[in-house]
């Protein structure tokens, strides 16, 4: 299955809802272009739902990691919401857990973009 992603908007927030492979290829590229054009449109804000994410090879940890670069770089914030237990472990093997907020809550992770953003 390849991948395939539906935005949605919440409040301030976009939440990006993931599901299938986040692998080396097209998808991949796909990917990416959506988060740039996301904060090229002012969307600062950027929650990456990976609930139905069934596999991610190193090439997808890459790019949730150029994401959340470019995010930062650009004045935003990009934080994971609903790993996998997968997900979960290739981040934490890669020490990458402290990198990211990981929220296992949608309302909580949307919350927390307030917060930071004193609004």
């Amino acid at each position: 299955m390849s991948m395939k992603t539906k935005t949605r908007h919440v409040d301030s927030v976009t939440v990006v809802d993931i599901a299938g492979r986040i692998t080396l290829g097209e998808d991949l590229a796909e990917l990416r272009q959506l988060v740039r054009n996301l904060l090229a449109q002012g969307q600062k804000s950027i929650l990456l739902n990976l609930a139905d994410v069934t596999y991610i090879d190193s090439s997808g940890i890459g790019e949730l990691v150029s994401a959340f670069t470019a995010a930062s770089n650009q004045g935003g914030q990009l934080k994971l919401l609903n790993l996998t237990r997968k997900v979960r472990d290739l981040l934490q093997i890669t020490k990458l857990l402290t990198v990211f907020e990981v929220y296992d809550d949608e309302a909580r992770g949307i919350a927390s973009f307030q917060k930071a953003t004193g609004a």
